[in-house]
């Protein structure tokens, strides 16, 4: 594929190397660099490329150049690669969005800016997914749902039909929604956990309990809110 465009990596792990991979090989964006904030670089190079302090990017890489991928997972319920997010916007630089051209994708569906969607997902018609979003591989998102921004959904999840997902909600690997499910905002919804009923803000499920855990998902992972 021809190479059109210029990347900057945000982060150094394994996310981001899978991030390399899917950009390299698969998009129409050369990666050039990485970047990591000063108190966790820990190396100089990865792939061959340089990986440079995130408090000093301008000195390296002109923002009317290069556009970034905040290579993150959930940490924080998706805190700190929203952060690293808009902190990039803030300075200048545009953020690219990876689709995998493995992936389904139905015409009229809407994916918003800084997302990342792996092979084998299937987005259905009038689907709308927010910015900032990452779908791991192989998920089921059904018609007229919506993944609101900030949202982190892992492999092989089914969201069924007319669902609605909140803002930092993560999505654990076989989790499953039934039809018109309401998710609130900053749940937690762990591996292989089905959920028939509307849920409430800042909740946490795991599969071994039918009811949501009595400590809140906020607290669980210690999100820091401004």
């Amino acid at each position: 594929m021809k190479k059109t465009k210029k990347l900057l990596i945000i982060g150094d792990s394994a996310f981001a190397e899978v991030a390399y991979e899917c950009f390299t090989h698969d998009s129409e964006y050369e990666v050039v660099g990485f970047v990591v904030e000063s108190q966790y670089l820990k190396k100089k190079e990865l792939f061959g490329l340089p990986i440079v302090p995130f408090e000093q990017i301008e000195e390296h890489f002109d923002p009317s150049e290069i556009e970034f991928y905040a290579a993150l997972v959930y940490t924080q319920l998706n805190r700190l690669r929203t952060r690293l997010y808009q902190t990039a916007k803030s300075k200048g630089y545009r953020p690219a969005s990876y689709i995998s051209s493995r992936a389904f994708v139905w015409r009229n569906a809407v994916v918003g800016e800084h997302c990342f969607v792996f092979e084998d997902n299937t987005i259905q018609p009038f689907v709308r997914i927010g910015n900032n979003v990452v779908l791991w591989s192989g998920n089921h998102i059904g018609h007229h749902s919506v993944i609101q921004d900030h949202c982190f959904i892992a492999s092989h999840v089914v969201i069924s039909g007319f669902c609605n997902i909140g803002s930092n909600t993560f999505m654990g690997v076989n989790a499953t929604l039934g039809n018109n499910v309401n998710i609130g905002e900053d749940n937690w919804i762990g591996p292989s956990v089905t959920l028939v009923k509307d849920t409430e803000p800042n909740l946490l499920f795991k599969v071994e309990q039918p009811e949501p855990a009595k400590v809140s998902s906020r607290r669980f992972f210690k999100v820091l809110e401004a």
